[in-house]
C-alpha cells in the first residue's frame, strides 16, 4: 500500500503544546514528533507495560534534542512545593502562556471520566489564573478549559508519573535560528538511529525489553490472555499514538527522499494501526500475529536509516 499521511485527532499532547507556543513559526506536528525520536522503537517496560516508542525513551528525554534540531530553546522551571509552583506560574504568565507538564491526566476533572490518578502523563498550555481557576488549552480536545487551582496543582504534582519532576514548566520559548522542516528531519536522523539502536536504554526497570523482543513478548502475553488493564492501555492510548507516530515518521522520511525507510515505517504504522480492531473485539490470536509480523521491522528500519547516513 502506498503511504498515505494521517491528519486527524490523537494523543499528541506535548507536540500540540509545543506547536501552540511556537505560534506562527511552528513546524508541522509530524516534524515536531519526529524530532523527539518517539517513533523509533518499542519498549515493554518492566516486561509488562507496552509503548510504541524507543526503549528507555520518555517524552522529557526527547524534548531538548527536538528543540535544538528545530532551532528553538526554552527555559525550564521546576518548583519544590505547591506554593512555590503557583507563585512561579503566576509570574511566568505575566509574559504569556506557559507550557506545563507532565501532569497526571486522571486529576484533570474537566475531562469526562477522570476521577483520580491513572498513572498517565499529559502536557498542556496554561493561559491564565483567574477567579480561583486555571485556564488552559488542553490539547486532548478542550480549548479554554478551566480547573480549580487545587485540582490543577494535584495533577501538576505528578506523583503517579514514573519520570520527570513535579511542578515542571517551560517558559521563554525563543526561535534562535530559522530551520527548514526538511533540515529538521535530517538533523534528527542520528538521534533516531541512537534510539532505535537502544543505545540510550539505561536505568530501566528490571525485565524491560525493546524492539523485536518487546513485540514478541507482548504477543505471547496477549495470546496467553490479555487482561482488562493491558487491553485498555493499548486501545485507548498506546496503539493510537504509536500508529500515528509511525505514520508521521513515514511522511517525514518521504519528504527527504528516503524511500526504503519510508516503506518500512509505513509498514510498521499499518501493522500497529491494525492492532486496534482485534484488541477491541477480543481477537487475541490476530493481535499476537500482527505483533510477531511487526517484530523484524525494527531491525530493517535500523539498517535502512544507517544506510541513508
Amino acid at each position: 500500500m502506498e503511504h498515505m499521511p494521517y491528519i486527524g485527532s490523537g494523543p499528541y499532547c506535548y507536540t500540540n503544546s509545543f506547536a501552540m507556543l511556537f505560534g506562527a513559526h511552528a513546524p508541522s506536528t509530524a516534524v515536531i514528533e519526529f524530532a523527539t525520536g518517539s517513533p523509533f522503537g518499542m519498549q515493554l517496560v518492566g516486561g509488562t507495560l507496552p509503548f510504541f516508542d524507543p526503549c528507555g525513551w520518555t517524552p522529557e528525554a526527547g524534548f531538548d534534542g527536538a528543540l535544538e534540531a528545530m532551532g528553538w530553546s526554552s527555559t525550564v522551571i521546576k518548583s519544590t512545593s505547591e506554593d512555590e509552583a503557583l507563585d512561579q506560574l503566576r509570574r511566568a504568565l505575566a509574559g504569556g502562556p506557559v507550557w506545563v507538564g507532565p501532569v497526571e491526566i486522571g486529576h484533570l476533572r474537566h475531562q469526562p471520566g477522570m476521577r483520580g490518578p491513572i498513572g498517565s502523563d499529559h502536557y498542556l498550555v496554561v493561559l491564565a489564573i483567574e477567579d480561583g481557576r486555571v485556564r488552559m488549552h488542553d490539547p486532548q480536545g478542550y480549548p479554554f478549559a478551566s480547573l480549580p487551582v487545587d485540582n490543577f496543582l494535584t495533577a501538576w504534582r505528578a506523583e503517579t508519573i514514573d519520570y520527570g519532576a513535579p511542578f515542571t514548566m517551560r517558559i521563554k520559548f525563543r526561535r534562535d535560528r530559522e530551520v527548514r522542516e526538511d533540515d529538521v528531519i535530517r538533523a534528527s536522523l542520528p538521534n533516531a538511529i541512537r534510539w532505535l539502536s537502544m543505545e540510550n536504554a539505561t536505568h530501566l526497570p528490571e525485565g524491560t525489553v525493546g524492539n523485536a523482543e518487546a513485540a514478541k513478548l507482548l504477543a505471547d502475553m496477549i495470546e496467553g490472555g490479555c487482561n482488562d488493564d493491558l487491553r485498555a492501555h493499548l486501545i485507548h492510548f498506546a496503539v493510537r499514538v504509536g500508529a500515528r507516530r509511525l505514520a508521521d515518521a513515514a511522511t517525514c522520511l518521504a519528504r527527504i527522499g528516503d524511500a526504503e525507510a519510508t516503506r518500512v515505517t509505513s509498514e510498521q504504522a499499518q501493522l500497529v494501526g491494525s492492532l486496534q480492531y482485534p484488541l477491541v473485539t477480543g481477537d487475541n490470536g490476530e493481535a499476537a500475529a500482527i505483533l510477531r509480523a511487526l517484530a523484524p521491522a525494527y531491525g530493517r528500519l535500523l539498517s535502512a536509516l544507517q544506510r541513508a547516513q
